[in-house]
């Protein structure tokens, strides 16, 4: 890589800071939650020192320069032009999300998903007592494309979407024409539209997402975002939400209140004013990073573990890895790796059933964790091969 201002190898030990990647569990290489193991960038860390030197801590309004901070950001970046009477603060996307099912929605109502997506779309639906219908992925030839005659189908039997764009787990950047076909057969159904936008900022170098309210003119369309992701500032738990339409935004500034969800903690507006006001150079050498560890990942399994196929992806620091040639499922696979090496990924089917056989994939660390876990991926893979060709000749 070429030279550059920020430090992206030095590996952090991050044990005994109550983080929830490395002092939940006993495993050695956690490569599983969607958290950096970088440091953050300096402006934002010397602005939340800067806050802490005064000494008193106590509650915090949200000033309009937290959403002027948003404003500049997408406008000047993704073309989104976005007011300030439009916009809600929230403690973070799941969070909102949760608030805008119980909203918006009634208990047993269906809401639909496209799947494989993040796992926490299941648990936000289920445990607001609604349920789960799928829209499912179609994996051809090694990529991911819609269903859009099951998803025009579906659409008629809903009242809401939550959408995810870019797609975790698996890296796709939804294309303006497609996001363009959503918001039509939402409006066709009346449909309300959730689009998670998390993990905009984290494309390749040269390469850009598509927000959907820059795709579609489709008016009932919430849209979330946060610099957690960008930034690795999730722990100060903030985000906005933004739609044009009134009815939905009184709705929801109703709920987010009812819920709590609607105050912030003393750091979150410093951290997210130095991100999004000072911090971008640093985020354009991130970007750098991860493409260049997407580079190792990809040329490691195709010289050294070819049985497991790197999925293309244009977005986000989470690989999906299709590993179908195994022969095992995903649940076994990932347990295997964490008690044999402990290496922990994530288990492709807890992204729904039809993730089964896949593994994601952590890459935003340090080139030397990186590879070290890649060492972990091949020898447990090697481990789990002779037991099973033990297995068969004892059978």
């Amino acid at each position: 890589m070429k030279n550059t201002e920020y430090d992206f190898q030095t590996v952090i030990d991050r044990h005994s800071t109550n983080s929830l990647k490395w002092d939940l569990f006993d495993d050695d290489y956690p490569m599983w939650v969607a958290d950096m193991d970088f440091m953050v960038a300096p402006k934002i860390q010397q602005t939340i020192l800067k806050r802490a030197s005064h000494p008193v801590f106590g509650y915090s309004i949200v000033p309009d320069s937290l959403f002027e901070a948003y404003i500049s950001w997408w406008d000047r970046r993704y073309g989104l032009e976005m007011s300030r009477d439009e916009m809600l603060y929230a403690t973070g996307v799941m969070p909102s999300i949760s608030s805008m099912i119980r909203c918006l929605t009634d208990v047993g109502d269906e809401i639909l998903i496209q799947s494989p997506v993040y796992h926490v779309f299941f648990y936000v639906i289920e445990d607001n007592n609604r349920k789960v219908l799928e829209n499912e992925l179609i994996f051809r030839d090694g990529k991911y494309e819609i269903d859009f005659d099951d998803l025009d189908e579906k659409l008629s039997e809903v009242k809401m979407m939550i959408l995810c764009n870019p797609q975790n787990p698996v890296g796709k950047i939804w294309s303006k024409e497609e996001l363009g076909q959503i918001g039509e057969l939402c409006k066709k159904h009346d449909v309300i539209l959730i689009s998670d936008e998390i993990h905009c900022d984290l494309t390749d170098p040269g390469t850009s997402y598509n927000p959907f309210m820059t795709s579609s003119d489709y008016n009932n369309t919430i849209l979330c975002i946060s610099p957690s992701k960008s930034f690795n500032v999730a722990g100060f738990q903030s985000s906005v939400v933004y739609t044009k339409n009134p009815e939905l935004l009184e709705k929801i500034r109703t709920q987010l209140h009812v819920d709590n969800s609607d105050s912030c903690n003393v750091f979150a507006v410093s951290a997210v004013e130095a991100a999004y006001n000072e911090s971008e150079d640093w985020l354009e050498e991130l970007k750098e990073v991860i493409f260049e560890n997407k580079q190792i990942v990809k040329d490691y399994l195709e010289n050294e573990l070819p049985v497991i196929k790197l999925v293309e992806c244009d977005a986000t620091y989470l690989l999906w890895l299709d590993c179908t040639a195994l022969n095992v499922s995903s649940k076994v696979l990932s347990e295997f790796l964490r008690s044999n090496q402990g290496l922990f990924l994530s288990s492709g089917s807890d992204f729904g059933q039809i993730g089964d056989g896949f593994l994601r994939l952590n890459i935003a660390c340090p080139p030397k964790l990186l590879k070290e876990g890649l060492l972990r991926l091949k020898a447990g893979v090697i481990a789990l091969n002779n037991i099973n060709r033990m297995s068969k000749n004892i059978g």
